[in-house]
């Protein structure tokens, strides 16, 4: 059995379909987690990106479908720890855990390029390219140990408000939450890191190219590496592993419309490179096609049969109503053809 999710970059353009504005990007992404709850989705996750018309804030929103929603989960994927104070972002954590219930899963880590050069400067943050790697996993190092819960501050001998005696700690304290951190891993290396801190893992539609092996061959091996580390580690939980996917499924006149003309053309994985990066990076095909057609290709994707949860990227500008057919083809048509319900 699999958890089935979506993946939204809430992008908004001012010549957009349905969405145009912040307003309606956010607005509808709470919309879009309500219903997606009641036709039986999983997880509600949300890229952030700075400096584009796009979510960029996660918190608020996160808290705000925690208040509509009862049980699905409520995750990132992820949120670029470039720009993060651990301990702001630990309150901000724990506080929206609580709202939910306990049921954020937060995707961190390095993320991907983003619109200007060196945003993470504009939040106060003087590093260069090259320093931020190292500062990244220092932060996110940092933010795990706040999630723990332990004491550590010094409290003021003349306090505004009475306390007991002994070191304070961030407040609010989400217990669990520690448990429900992922790491976006996009070579074996990261995962095996993620595996030795005691990180859930997710991986995208994206690895570095470290084989001559296909996207979803060499996604599994990054898997198969975490899996092994997590072990060697010998962490008191199980972990999580994800995975993303692009799959439109091709039901009616308007899919054709919209999407139909992909299916003419097979589409491959494509090998690039992202802005900074040295070595190349590898991109997973999209899947388009009818639902017996998906289900055949899916069924041999090898990563997918690794993971535990796969999430599906989705057209967010085509609007609620839209999304949720998407959606609601999957868990009907494909998934419980390939066991994933």
């Amino acid at each position: 059995m699999k958890n089935i999710g979506f993946l939204s970059f809430g992008h908004w353009m001012d010549q957009g379909l349905l969405v145009k504005t912040a307003e309606d990007s956010y607005l509808q992404s709470i919309e879009l987690a309500v219903e997606a709850e009641k036709i039986g989705i999983d997880g509600a996750y949300y890229r952030v990106h700075h400096f584009a018309n796009q979510i960029g804030s996660p918190f608020p929103l996160l808290s705000a479908i925690g208040a509509k929603t009862s049980k699905i989960e409520i995750g990132t994927g992820l949120i670029d720890m470039r720009y993060e104070n651990p301990y702001m972002m630990a309150e901000n954590a724990g506080l929206t855990d609580i709202i939910t219930q306990g049921r954020v899963q937060l995707g961190v880590g390095r993320g991907s390029p983003e619109q200007v050069l060196d945003g993470w400067k504009y939040f106060g943050y003087d590093y260069s390219e090259e320093e931020i790697k190292d500062v990244t996993r220092e932060r996110t190092l940092e933010f795990l140990k706040l999630l723990e819960g332990g004491y550590f501050a010094e409290p003021n001998p003349q306090p505004m408000f009475p306390q007991g005696p002994g070191k304070l700690r961030l407040e609010p304290y989400a217990e669990g939450l520690r448990q429900r951190i992922w790491w976006g891993a996009g070579s074996q290396q990261t995962a095996i890191w993620a595996a030795q801190h005691g990180m859930n893992l997710q991986s995208s539609t994206l690895v570095n190219y470290e084989t001559n092996e296909p996207f979803h061959v060499q996604q599994a091996k990054q898997l198969r590496a975490y899996k092994e580390a997590w072990k060697e580690a010998g962490h008191d939980f199980e972990p999580r592993t994800l995975v993303t996917r692009s799959i439109q499924p091709i039901t009616t006149d308007l899919d054709r419309q919209l999407f139909g003309n992909q299916g003419d053309d097979p589409n491959y994985d494509q090998v690039g490179f992202l802005a900074y990066h040295q070595n190349p990076t590898i991109f997973g095909k999209t899947f388009v096609g009818e639902p017996d057609k998906l289900v055949k290709e899916l069924a041999e994707d090898e990563a997918i049969k690794e993971a535990d949860t796969v999430l599906v990227t989705i057209p967010n500008t085509l609007g609620v109503e839209y999304n949720i057919h998407l959606l609601e083809t999957l868990v009907k048509d494909v998934a419980p053809d390939l066991g994933w319900r």
